[in-house]
Formats: C-alpha cells, sequence, structure tokens
C-alpha cells in the first residue's frame, strides 16, 4: 500500500500526522455556467481555470469574482486557497457562476453564521444563485419572442 493518504468518498483524507484535512467542494451556476470550487487551508491563493484571480484579464468580472473574498474579511481570505475550474455560458455568467462557488466554499469551510448572513444581506443571490435562464428559440423565428413584422398594405 502506498504511504499517500488516501479517503472514502465524502470524507478528508488524513495528514501523516494524524488529523484530518478540511476541504470543501462547492458549485455555482449561472445560466449555462458551471463553476467547481475546492477550498483547503493554505496561504490565501485563488486560481481561476489555472489564472491567479490578481491577473484575470477581464477587469470586471475579476471585481465580480472578488466579492466573496472582500466581504469574507483579511482573517478568512489568508487562511484558505481556493482552485475554481469554470466552464460553459459567457464572461459574466462564468464570473458570478465562480462568485456563488466561492462564497458557498467559504461560508461552509468556515462555517460562520455570521458570514453566510453578510452575504445574504450584501447579495441574495450570492449563495443561493439565479435561476433565471435564457428562452429557448422557436422555430421560423429570429430569437425567442420576435417574429417577422407584419404589414397591412
Amino acid at each position: 500500500m502506498s504511504s499517500r493518504a488516501t479517503s472514502r468518498v465524502g470524507q478528508p483524507a488524513a495528514v501523516s500526522k494524524g488529523t484530518p484535512l478540511k476541504v470543501v467542494i462547492e458549485v455555482g451556476k449561472r445560466k449555462t455556467a458551471v463553476a467547481r470550487a475546492v477550498v483547503t487551508p493554505g496561504s490565501g491563493r485563488v486560481w481561476i481555470n489555472g489564472i491567479p484571480i490578481e491577473i484575470y484579464p477581464i477587469e470586471l468580472a475579476r471585481f465580480k469574482m472578488m466579492e466573496p473574498l472582500l466581504l469574507a474579511g483579511e482573517k478568512i481570505r489568508n487562511s484558505v486557497d481556493i482552485k475554481v475550474t469554470v466552464s460553459g455560458g459567457g464572461v459574466m455568467a462564468q464570473a458570478e457562476a465562480v462568485r456563488v462557488a466561492i462564497a458557498r466554499g467559504l461560508t461552509r469551510f468556515v462555517e460562520s453564521e455570521e458570514l453566510k448572513q453578510l452575504y445574504k444581506e450584501y447579495s441574495r443571490y450570492m449563495l443561493s444563485g439565479d435561476p433565471r435562464q435564457t428562452e429557448p428559440e422557436k422555430w421560423m423565428r429570429y430569437s425567442a419572442r420576435r417574429w417577422r413584422q407584419k404589414s397591412y398594405r
């Protein structure tokens, strides 16, 4: 048997000293974008698809993704590492999916009711997600609702 720590599904792997390593995996969704966040104890580093969040190329999306980290505070932010993989959707849908995944992961990792309440007061969709979806396009139309223009003369 190998010397690496293994675990059953749903249980954290044991560190060599015998203390459990807390790992939280959370999912955030927005439209067709799906983000999976893995929160582990660390030194405050956050990666989005392998890119550090500080140098994420789209500035507006970066600010949206950093909201739960900034609200959580310096103490919590510097005690965890977060790795997020996101796929599907557009740029802002991905940013909001990442935002939801990070917020859910931090609240479950810290297990603080105060942090949960803070997120709910700031934005009701930060923990619950936004259920709105785009309506599918109908046949013989240009979009979901638009029909050809009608002329009477």
